[in-house]
């Protein structure tokens, strides 16, 4: 398969499994890919994404331009299907990690951009390359990545196409973590852990507050901040945290 996918302890694991080429996307493993967010979105036991690229070479280097032939229908036609690229990203309130281990260009830097979290080997390099293709990072790269890093660098990436290593990631806070390639996946199940035994409906609010948010004025992203909250005040996972605090335990949620 090209994509793998398992689940564990309310953490989904989704791997890309072409490393024979550099983990890009051909035809397969789109539409893989787009059935597995499709069950991560839907899931209940699903709290949270690990997304990451097998091997250490590369987590994505987008679409398999040796694979992919063009299209049978006009582009029109494919993008007012649904409004959206068929790739992701894709808005949903359960967290994803994104665990970079290689390379991470074109739509692979597109779809780590649509995550919530990114961490990242030492090897990792990052880019949107298309220019030098006479294409343009379609998907999200002239939206996010400027919502990602000062603009002034996402404008050089963009406009010329160059690559940055994973300390400059770190610097200009396109990722939150830099460790060595065999310690990528630990950290990244750690974290995915820690997320996973939070009171999920919190954690979806967290997301929700924080996306919807930066579309909002101060004053409204506030206010919608203090909506989920009041939603949240009345469930029994709240009843349950505060219970388990006075007992000095670990709480159970149950996501409601």
């Amino acid at each position: 398969m090209p994509v793998d996918f398992k689940t564990e302890n309310h953490v989904a694991y989704i791997t890309l499994n072409r490393p024979e080429a550099m983990n890009s996307l051909d035809p397969e493993a789109v539409t893989t890919l787009t059935e597995i967010w499709a069950e991560v979105k839907s899931n209940p036991d699903i709290r949270v994404s690990v997304f990451t690229g097998a091997g250490e070479k590369s987590f994505c280097t987008g679409t398999d331009m040796k694979k992919t032939p063009p299209p049978d229908e006009c582009m029109a036609s494919i993008w007012l299907r649904d409004g959206q690229p068929i790739i992701p990203p894709m808005k949903m309130w359960k967290p994803i990690i994104c665990a970079i281990n290689g390379y991470a260009i074109g739509g692979g830097l597109e779809m780590a951009l649509a995550c919530d979290m990114r961490i990242a080997s030492s090897k990792a390099k990052f880019g949107l390359t298309e220019v030098k293709v006479a294409s343009l990072a379609g998907l999200n790269g002239t939206q996010c990545l400027p919502r990602a890093i000062p603009q002034a660098v996402a404008m050089k990436m963009l406009l010329t196409g160059e690559m940055i290593d994973a300390e400059e990631a770190l610097r200009v806070g396109l990722i939150s973590d830099v460790v060595e390639p065999d310690e990528l996946q630990g950290l990244a199940k750690k974290y995915a852990e820690k997320i996973a035994s939070n009171a999920p409906l919190s954690v979806k609010a967290a997301k929700q507050a924080v996306v919807m948010g930066m579309d909002m004025p101060l004053d409204h992203g506030i206010a919608f901040s203090h909506l989920l909250w009041g939603v949240l005040r009345d469930t029994e996972d709240r009843k349950e945290g505060f219970k388990a605090f006075a007992e000095k335990r670990v709480p159970e949620y149950q996501g409601r």
